[in-house]
């Protein structure tokens, strides 16, 4: 009787048993089962996709163990991989085994290769791309809404191939005043081959009208895109581009996650402006935003109207402006172009950035003033006009021949000229001088040739204005002269009384170099 009972007991497995876990469908079959009854775990994106090593495998917190996971898992940190063998084509399965075999497939494309050395595990390699490509075109030409099952695991592997730790030297170990980053090279990720097929699969499954949004914004969540825009600190701009257009795409696919994104990209930008200002993606991140601001409905959200003024002006600070100055450019011009009275903030903005000693990027600041003064009104061209033409008329005046050539062909533009012409009594007698010392005395024979036609535009159009300002000038010039003459000769006065006092007391005196030299030896 007791040994009846005992027989009914369930034994202990042997190791045997064990160490086969069954067939690769069964497995899939309970893995699958057991993500459906656990859906809230999501596989913590958090914490959890991170890999260690280029060979090491990322623990998800779901136990996706299937004998092909177990055995590859193994295989990987010894360098082996001999059960890492290509699965069935799409085209071998039936319709009702594709999307198993698909999950079988990204379960495949999980494992992270070593690619900093060519010649290590090559077949495995190929193996895993081609196995990336097929589920390219299967994503691509699906015909049925994508399961949770499959977009868990589609999610799951492109976390553990893109989400990973850059190899390149800290930003704050480079000296990037040191060179140009405009003629460095660039560097190239030895991964790409593999990367660039991952971000493909997951740009056609974003944009593919087979994925529901609602289903895939659980595992599409918070923690991914924060991961996804840390990705945009890549050295390869290949990468970056990509990214961008993902980006773009789960933007417009993922309403819910648009206000999170922008305070997102917010603070990669404070982080860049006031404590690093070491960033490899910020054009990749303002030419995103250039087609966001595009949309932008009006009015304008006071949102948006901060992030002009808390973002986008303050870009202009850093020293490496120049490597995203057209694409910040182009964003600054679209909001003057939906909101014509943001016009007076920018200008105002531009005139507190405004480059000191730095030439070139004075060159780049003239370029981008006149766009926005291309889409400024009348109205609101006369609130800032007095500022900012005192500043173009310091650039007028510039030694550097390219600021004050540029700073001359904003006349060469119809808009801004009319603008200069209808405030003219309020503006010329600002320039003029800058003006009149350029026709007289400025090295460059082309920037001197560029004033005496602006000179002639103002004498043109309103002679006794030109000729007001001109004696003006003058007058003005006179009596620098003779304020200079009465400096000198009050310096003059002092020393010779200076000199009495030291003569009478035998004291030593500072005497004038003139003085010195006029005196007669012995």
């Amino acid at each position: 009787m007791i040994k009846q009972i005992l027989n009914r007991l369930p034994r202990k497995p042997k190791s045997g048993d064990h160490r086969e876990g069954g067939s690769s469908s069964s497995s899939s079959n309970a893995s699958t089962s057991s993500r459906s009854g656990s859906t809230s775990n999501k596989y913590a994106h958090s914490g959890t996709t991170s890999v260690s090593g280029p060979n090491s495998t990322p623990n998800y917190g779901v136990n996706h163990g299937s004998k092909l996971n177990s055995d590859v898992n193994a295989k990987v940190n010894g360098n082996s991989l001999t059960s890492f063998e290509a699965l069935p084509s799409f085209k071998d399965v039936p319709n009702s085994e594709k999307q198993n075999l698909c999950i079988k497939k990204l379960n495949l494309c999980c494992y992270v290769f070593d690619f900093t050395d060519p010649t290590k595990n090559l077949k495995e390699k190929d193996i895993k791309r081609q196995t990336l490509v097929e589920l390219v075109d299967y994503i691509a030409s699906a015909n049925g809404k994508f399961s949770e099952s499959v977009i868990q695991e589609l999610v799951k592997m492109v976390s553990i191939n893109l989400f990973r730790t850059f190899t390149s030297p800290p930003h704050e170990n480079r000296a990037l005043e040191a060179f140009d980053l405009e003629e460095d090279e660039p560097s190239m990720d030895p991964a790409w081959p593999h990367l660039q097929v991952v971000y493909e699969l997951f740009l056609r499954f974003v944009a593919s009208p087979e994925t529901d949004a609602k289903l895939a914004k659980r595992y599409v969540d918070h923690s991914f895109v924060l991961k996804l825009l840390g990705l945009f600190d890549s050295d390869d701009h290949r990468e970056r581009d990509y990214l961008k257009t993902v980006l773009h795409r789960i933007y417009g696919k993922f309403m819910v996650h648009r206000p999170f994104i922008r305070k997102a990209i917010n603070h990669i930008f404070y982080h860049f402006i006031f404590e690093t200002e070491k960033h490899n993606g910020i054009a990749e991140l303002l030419e995103f935003l250039g087609s966001i601001i595009n949309g932008f409905a009006l009015p304008l959200k006071e949102e948006h109207k901060l992030f002009l003024v808390r973002v986008l002006i303050p870009l202009h600070k850093p020293k490496c402006v120049s490597l995203y100055h057209q694409q910040l450019s182009y964003c600054i011009t679209q909001f003057v172009e939906k909101d014509c009275k943001l016009a007076d903030t920018i200008i105002r903005g531009l005139l507190k950035y405004w480059p000191i000693t730095n030439s070139s990027k004075e060159v780049m600041f003239l370029g981008e003033l006149e766009e926005v003064l291309e889409a400024t009104q009348p109205g609101e061209f006369q609130r800032c006009m007095v500022p900012l033409f005192r500043q173009v008329g310091r650039c007028l005046s510039s030694s550097h021949f390219q600021v004050a050539e540029r700073a001359l062909f904003l006349w060469n533009n119809d808009h801004i000229s009319n603008l200069i012409k209808q405030n003219r009594h309020v503006l010329l007698p600002i320039i003029f001088p800058s003006l009149e010392r350029n026709a007289r005395n400025h090295w460059n024979q082309a920037v001197q040739s560029l004033t005496l036609n602006v000179r002639k535009i103002f004498s043109d159009i309103d002679p006794e204005l030109f000729e007001e300002c001109l004696l003006k000038f003058q007058e003005d010039e006179a009596q620098e002269k003779e304020m200079s003459l009465k400096r000198e000769l009050t310096w003059k006065r002092l020393e010779e009384i200076a000199a009495k006092k030291a003569s009478a007391s035998n004291e030593a005196v500072l005497v004038s170099p003139r003085k010195a030299m006029g005196k007669p030896s012995g």
